[in-house]
């Protein structure tokens, strides 16, 4: 990865111009993490990049950034800037380019971002953020209270720094969120469920959500059952406890999922019925919180009978016949019965005993 990135550092400045890589690639490579996402910062315009590479792709011309894909790799490479004024405490108003990288990085969020990795490979910290990985601080660049009004984001990146890497903040941040954690409401709910769904999918999720109730920031953030996780195995389970589907947007495969273990929160997910009905996921999630046996529901599951009402050794035109009716509701009702039956090891799966079963309470349909 490191090898790939230095190549494209060379041929921008073969172009006769300032290349590095920065922020999260940078800091992971030096804590030793693996890390795909790769920043370059240079002093090329947009469009002299899009001279430079033919698949330069400009997302916004204004954000002074584009990106480009090199060997199955995406890199985003922005221009060295100085951002005017923002607004909503969230968008630079108005860009500038300029001719210095030291200014460049005077206006990022925290030092552990701004060490730089150059063209033959050497390190650049002109801000100390080695000095700070090393303390395991998180700093911001400059003054913190300027840095969140700028940018309220950099509040809970503030603390998903501290908890993916398991690092303390600096006492001028702690100081900082505090007194400027209001401003999180001038922010999107896309955006800060992006950065929540970071803090709570990383190993150290646990510290995560300590540190957003040590702030008081699930007022801020409308998680009124923050509280209540005692359990951050999964992102899913997590969200599933907070219960926001109304305020937060999710996608209908999140909504689904959470709907479900919601539902299977309120039964006993060692049953047979209840692992049929919901499935093996949302069981374990839903186990996981509750502090059930994961791996006594996955072998419960494993025994089932069927797992689906494919699964019964009957078809619905065999049913049709037995009843001797038009196709109809009693469909179902037949099936959920064979279901309970066969689930509860009271009826064997196989043709011919569900068919007199059906046969033998053809009254109950």
């Amino acid at each position: 990865m490191l090898d790939n990135a230095i190549k494209i550092l060379n041929i921008i400045c073969d172009k006769g111009y300032k290349a590095y890589i920065v922020g999260g690639f940078v800091r992971d490579y030096l804590l030793g993490i693996n890390s795909n996402d790769i920043d370059i910062t240079t002093n090329a315009t947009p469009k002299e990049l899009q001279e430079i590479f033919d698949n330069a792709c400009i997302p916004s011309t204004d954000y002074g950034a584009v990106t480009i894909n090199n060997n199955s790799i995406r890199y985003e490479i922005t221009t060295f800037r100085k951002e005017i004024s923002y607004t909503n405490n969230r968008k630079p108003e108005k860009i500038e380019y300029i001719d210095d990288l030291y200014k460049d990085l005077e206006r990022r969020d925290f030092t552990i971002n701004t060490i730089c990795i150059d063209k033959n490979g050497d390190i650049i910290d002109f801000l100390k953020g080695r000095d700070d990985l090393e303390k395991k601080i998180i700093k911001t660049v400059g003054n913190a209270m300027e840095r969140f009004e700028e940018d309220s984001l950099r509040i809970l990146r503030a603390l998903r720094f501290a908890s993916s890497l398991d690092f303390e903040l600096d006492n001028e941040v702690k100081e900082a969120i505090i007194a400027k954690k209001h401003l999180l409401k001038n922010l999107s709910y896309n955006r800060k469920k992006e950065e929540l769904d970071k803090m709570f999918s990383n190993v150290n999720a646990k510290k995560g959500v300590e540190l957003l109730l040590k702030f008081g920031l699930d007022k801020e953030l409308e998680l009124d059952r923050l509280k209540d996780i005692n359990n951050t195995e999964s992102l899913i389970s997590i969200w599933s406890i907070l219960n926001v589907t109304d305020i937060y947007p999710f996608n209908n495969t999140e909504k689904e999922m959470i709907i479900n273990i919601n539902k299977a929160l309120k039964v006993n997910n060692y049953d047979a019925l209840s692992l049929y009905k919901y499935g093996l996921y949302v069981n374990q999630q839903a186990g996981a919180i509750k502090g059930l046996d994961k791996k006594k529901i996955t072998r419960l599951y494993n025994r089932l009978k069927i797992h689906s009402k494919k699964d019964l050794d009957i078809t619905s035109d065999e049913i049709i016949n037995i009843i001797n009716k038009p196709p109809g509701e009693y469909i179902k009702l037949i099936y959920d019965d064979l279901e309970k039956e066969v689930l509860y090891n009271k009826l064997k799966n196989h043709n011919r005993n569900l068919k007199k079963y059906i046969i033998k309470n053809i009254n109950k349909y």
